[in-house]
């Protein structure tokens, strides 16, 4: 591929973007401000200070316990796609020279949906955070509880909710950081318990998809479940552009170290 020619369509306002100036500017289109999806990956390089990472729990990973018809064939598929074992990386950081604990989804991982392996991630981040007295960030993605494993799936909400409450008793700072998709169970869980909830511009959120609350044949408002609706109803605190958000991380260290 070759970036300097190659373009892509955004897919807010039609605008043809060269890929390498849309690469430059954070995966944000240039006319219209809409924020597309990064990797896990890359919004580490984005948000972590250099060489600061050490990931924990490489090597936990899903398997078919039920036997899902194509399951195991997404899993190697994304597996390959992403580089990742999982939807989430986990592990500990420095933000502007700052300690941190985080974990951040990969929405190109079977659509970030959560399994038995983001609720063991994420309670364990969250664990060693309250452990060693860091804050937390967790930067969510989701399409919601992963059908493909069922009732396990499902009680990562309970599990994760546990942990955010126990970490919380021993005095932790959590920021949560929502990000366009994130929908289901991650929104009726660890998403919505942060001390501060911050959002990209345009992220959607909620618990049901937007597809699922139209057929009930409700007219639905303007921006539903959007971040600029969801800031003026007090459902999250804070909007914050992408190439802002490290610098907005920082000042709210600031106030806890």
């Amino acid at each position: 591929m070759d970036k300097t020619t190659d373009t892509i369509v955004c897919r807010n306002c039609s605008e043809e973007i060269q890929l390498k100036a849309f690469i430059d500017n954070l995966k944000v289109c240039p006319a219209c401000d809409a924020h597309f999806p990064m990797s896990a990956q890359e919004r580490l390089n984005l948000l972590v200070d250099a060489d600061t990472f050490q990931e924990t729990d490489v090597n936990l990973y899903s398997i078919d316990a039920l036997e899902f018809p194509e399951y195991t064939d997404k899993l190697e598929r994304d597996i390959t796609k992403t580089g990742l074992r999982s939807e989430m990386l986990t592990g500990t950081a420095e933000i502007g020279g700052y300690p941190v604990a985080i974990a951040i989804g990969d929405v190109g991982f079977i659509g970030g949906t959560c399994g038995a392996v983001i609720g063991e991630k994420v309670t364990r981040c969250i664990e060693h955070a309250g452990d060693n007295n860091l804050p937390l960030i967790i930067v969510s993605v989701s399409g919601g509880m992963r059908m493909q494993e069922g009732t396990m799936a499902l009680m990562q909400m309970a599990k994760t909710t546990a942990a955010c409450v126990e970490y919380a008793q021993k005095g932790g700072f959590y920021i949560s950081v929502v990000t366009d998709p994130t929908f289901g169970g991650a929104t009726a869980s660890y998403t919505s318990l942060g001390d501060v909830i911050i959002a990209e511009p345009g992220a959607r959120v909620g618990f049901a998809g937007p597809l699922a609350v139209a057929s009930l044949q409700e007219e639905l408002p303007e921006n539903f479940q959007k971040a600029e609706s969801l800031v003026a109803h007090g459902f999250i605190d804070h909007i914050i552009h992408r190439n802002s958000m490290q610098q907005l991380l920082i000042d709210l260290f600031s106030f806890v170290y």
